[in-house]
């Protein structure tokens, strides 16, 4: 079988993939071909920015519901709840924090406001909105409280890296300076398996361990998720030349920041007393260390949850504390990549793949003050 030219590919996924406009709010109908040309002072390398932005935040909320059906507050604030949720799962990840239903469910709904804001905003500009409908094919979890939908994302396979734990304690090395450099995992086992973040069924809600470390492997998820986009927002923002639209990557970009920040104090509580140690018994590879037992030391310490100061820039310039990493060249590839290596994307078709590599080869060709023809 002879491959279709990237360009023919493109046009055909993108016929596809828009299809769903319509359902976005305040979009209309039918978008036409000449929309994807400059508009309302927007240039195609900043719609391209927010178009890979809003197809990672679409991704963000089909993940996001999955958790906050199990394990959120149920109420109508969010589409297709209450389902009544897991109480065995909700009480699990009580365990991290008592308020970690309402966390989850409010981590969700700033995902999908992102994605319908940053589509609306594409929209009033002219320019092409994003829809990952046709790509719903992925199964629900069986466990009741799950909705039984297409979903965009796996979180029954999750491949968790917990480098970013360490890499925001480092003093001495920043990835943008280090690239070589390999940040410690805090908790190995998840880089090194598949393993739930939800209930795969009710069978999974017994022994008290393995639903605890269910809801472990979620907490830390959590956390990788948001680092990924505290990083993605500032890396891609360099490249934007329209003020609004840095003020749309920018505004929305912080929000992850603060996202990030309640994730990585989370969890932390699932790798220090009481909770820690923990073997899952159903499955000893997965093996949740107390971190100040284990290795132990400032670089595990599970109540630093500021980023230490570390170099940045350039070597001879005094350390400070920054988001890391936020190198400008292939953030969206980077980000793809995150992503992909989650675990999240099992089952996905070809096609999925294909579409998401190209919106962030179009991100990441985007240049600040370019002038289209």
């Amino acid at each position: 079988m002879i491959e279709k030219p990237r360009s023919d590919r493109r046009a055909f996924l993108k016929t596809g993939a828009f299809a769903g406009a319509a359902l976005v709010a305040g979009a209309p109908g039918s978008i036409s071909q000449a929309s994807a040309a400059p508009f309302g002072g927007i240039s195609r390398g900043d719609a391209a920015i927010l178009r890979f932005l809003c197809a990672a935040e679409i991704i963000e909320t089909d993940m996001w519901l999955q958790y906050a059906e199990l394990g959120g507050t149920q109420d109508s604030e969010l589409p297709g709840l209450p389902t009544g949720g897991s109480p065995a799962y909700t009480a699990a990840l009580s365990n991290l924090d008592s308020d970690m239903a309402q966390y989850i469910h409010d981590n969700t709904e700033d995902e999908l406001t992102h994605e319908t804001f940053i589509n609306a905003y594409l929209v009033s500009k002219g320019a092409h909105p994003v829809s990952l409908d046709a790509f719903r094919t992925l199964p629900s979890s069986k466990a009741t409280g799950a909705n039984q939908i297409g979903r965009l994302t796996n979180l029954m396979k999750l491949t968790v890296d917990t480098s970013w734990y360490t890499r925001y304690r480092s003093r001495d090395f920043n990835p943008d300076l280090d690239p070589l450099h390999k940040f410690a995992n805090a908790v190995p086992s998840l880089a090194n398996g598949q393993f739930p973040g939800i209930p795969r069924s009710d069978a999974d809600l017994t022994p008290q361990g393995h639903i605890q470390a269910i809801a472990n492997t979620a907490g830390f998820h959590f956390a990788q998720i948001e680092q990924g986009g505290t990083s993605l927002y500032p890396g891609l923002a360099l490249h934007v030349s329209n003020p609004e639209v840095l003020r749309v990557v920018l505004s929305i970009g912080g929000t992850e920041v603060c996202h990030f920040q309640t994730w990585h104090d989370k969890a932390g509580n699932a790798v220090s007393d009481p909770l820690a140690p923990l073997t899952d018994p159903t499955n000893p590879a997965l093996v949740f260390p107390n971190l100040n037992v284990n290795p132990g030391g400032e670089d595990f310490q599970t109540n630093l949850i500021m980023p230490e100061p570390c170099p940045f820039l350039r070597p001879g310039l005094p350390r400070v504390s920054i988001i890391r990493p936020v190198a400008t060249s292939g953030a969206a590839m980077a980000a793809l990549k995150g992503l992909t290596g989650m675990g999240i994307f099992i089952g996905q078709s070809k096609q999925f793949f294909e579409f998401l590599q190209d919106l962030a080869e179009d991100a990441d060709a985007a240049r600040r003050h370019e002038q289209d023809d």
